[in-house]
């Protein structure tokens, strides 16, 4: 061999150790397969015995025997016996289609942790890749990294889009730059865009300028939209007609397309500038003499989304009228593309997520084994804000410090009070966000919901107030105690009702989401109002 052909073996051996220590199993694959298998053989024979189980791992199974014949006998026993012990083991788990989301995820990490890679790869191609976006998202970091470099480029495509925006800018990060190309080019438009967002903006500008020129352009309009309105659910995956021809040549021309975009159930009819005319069903078009025109079957009760109505009014249309996909228009009525309902499903599950984690200060796109420098971070900003509240409430009992060490059984008594508050208005502000979230309550009907809310507080006020009085006099015998206590409780829930449903009108009023910050401020509301009642009556009581 002479001294260049051993630098370049030396060199290979170097990339493919270096790619083996960080997990870049792709990367080995791609090697291996332009590899003669005697190359590879030498390799394996080249290289440290822990790492031949690993590269092993990252053979082609239709390679395996050409490169066995290379290596000398022990070793090929060995190796050999490892591809039967995968066999045996990928042939256990064919049929665990139906098996919990936990078990798959200790099997991935287990094989992770034995170095049984391609049992991984097995696992993960029978999954569907909302599931296996799922089952990424459970792993921590480094068996995450393992496990995505066992999933190939067009595989990688399909679950790019279930992923959070965090993690899959992270994922698709971690890709080499010619198979990140290679998969956002299997990427409907929609997707691609959505994947432009969540990338650093440098990144997400490189994969804009290899789109083509017309695709480009869609991005680009596609990208100009608020992620929060129509225009930023929209697609422009669609087919449009005009309503004079036939249907007869409607037919003709979906046979020559041969393919109907997803979640296609009607085309869209626009005329000759491009303006939206109504839709004909798919339903309509096949079950209706050819010989008619479009305009004598179509749709025209379907009115057209605009573009820039915001997201959670396009969840409701959908909701109301039972759609799979409408037309978007701009301003001057021009068709510029469609919302399906699979993007729809998507928004109500990601306002889902988001309402709860807002309740805590959470983000809904943070990924659960984010950096733990990161993720205090994020939480940091809610526990200050907390504990500013928590100054406020404290501040009051301070006022009350003579009556407290005067009447120890008050400091006893102080979390009742609260916490009966806390959860009375949790349960108003609840109801109140949600119906905000449906279009339910608005300010006009503001006045009947707060007569409603105050006359169960006042019902539950009276009733709890009553038991709790009973309570503290049969526990101290003191009755001035128990009825302190239970008027305490009477005036904290009436104005934690009235707290409820005031808080998030006034936070929505200011373009506050009260999901967000509704919970810290009506604990403030209702810990305060029964501090200072209770404290306050007590020391007027007794």
């Amino acid at each position: 061999m002479t001294d260049q052909a051993s630098q370049t073996v030396r060199t290979e051996i170097a990339q493919i150790i270096e790619a083996l220590a960080n997990a870049r199993y792709k990367r080995v694959r791609k090697k291996l397969r332009h590899m003669h298998p005697a190359k590879v053989a030498s390799l394996i024979e080249a290289i440290h015995p822990e790492q031949r189980v690993a590269l092993w791992q990252q053979v082609d199974a239709s390679h395996e025997a050409r490169i066995l014949a290379h290596l000398n006998a022990e070793l090929a026993r060995v190796l050999r016996s490892d591809s039967r012990e995968a066999v045996a083991a990928l042939d256990e788990s064919a049929d665990d289609d139906g098996r919990a989301a936990s078990t798959q995820m200790g099997d991935v990490i287990d094989a992770l942790d034995r170095g049984k890679l391609k049992r991984v790869s097995r696992i993960m191609r029978d999954m569907h890749p909302a599931k296996v976006a799922g089952l990424l998202e459970s792993l921590p970091p480094r068996e995450r990294s393992a496990a995505w470099s066992m999933v190939e480029t067009d595989r990688a495509a399909k679950v790019l889009p279930y992923l959070h925006d965090e993690t899959c800018a992270t994922l698709a990060l971690d890709m080499d730059h010619e198979d990140l190309v290679a998969a956002a080019r299997r990427l409907d438009l929609d997707d691609l865009v959505d994947l432009i967002q969540a990338l650093p903006e440098e990144h997400g500008r490189g994969l804009l300028q290899l789109a083509g020129g017309r695709h480009r352009e869609k991005i680009e309009s596609m990208l100009s939209y608020a992620e929060d309105s129509a225009g930023g659910l929209m697609n422009t995956d669609q087919i449009a007609v005009r309503p004079e021809v036939r249907l007869e040549a409607v037919l003709r021309y979906l046979r020559v397309v041969g393919t109907l975009p997803v979640q296609t159930d009607k085309l869209m009819v626009v005329d000759r500038k491009g303006n939206y005319r109504g839709v004909l069903d798919l339903s309509i078009l096949v079950t209706t003499p050819s010989d008619q025109r479009v305009q004598d079957v179509m749709n025209t009760s379907l009115s057209a989304i605009p573009v820039d109505l915001p997201a959670d009014d396009v969840a409701r249309l959908f909701q109301d009228h039972d759609l799979l996909s409408a037309p978007v228009v701009d301003d001057r009525g021009r068709l510029l593309g469609r919302i399906t309902v699979d993007d729809v499903v998507d928004l109500i599950r990601e306002n889902s997520d988001r309402a709860m984690m807002q309740l805590a200060g959470l983000d809904q796109e943070a990924d659960m084994f984010a950096p733990v420098m990161t993720s205090s971070r994020r939480r940091a900003v809610w526990l200050a804000i907390n504990l500013v509240t928590a100054f406020v409430a404290a501040w009051v009992i301070g006022l009350f410090q003579t009556t407290l060490e005067r009447v120890v059984a008050l400091a006893v008594l102080m979390p009742i009070v609260a916490s009966m508050g806390g959860i009375a208005g949790s349960q108003t502000l609840t109801l109140v966000i949600r119906g905000m979230a449906l279009g339910i309550v608005q300010g006009s009907n503001a006045r009947a919901l707060l007569a409603k809310e105050s006359g169960i507080a006042l019902i539950n006020g009276l009733l709890w107030a009553v038991v709790v009085a009973l309570l503290a006099i049969a526990w101290f015998g003191d009755w001035q105690i128990g009825a302190v206590i239970g008027a305490a409780i009477l005036i904290n829930l009436l104005f934690a009702a009235l707290a409820g449903l005031a808080v998030p009108l006034v936070l929505h009023r200011f373009g506050v989401d009260p999901a967000l910050a509704g919970g810290v401020i009506l604990t403030t509301v209702t810990d305060v109002i029964g501090f200072f009642a209770f404290l306050g009556l007590a020391t007027v009581v007794l």
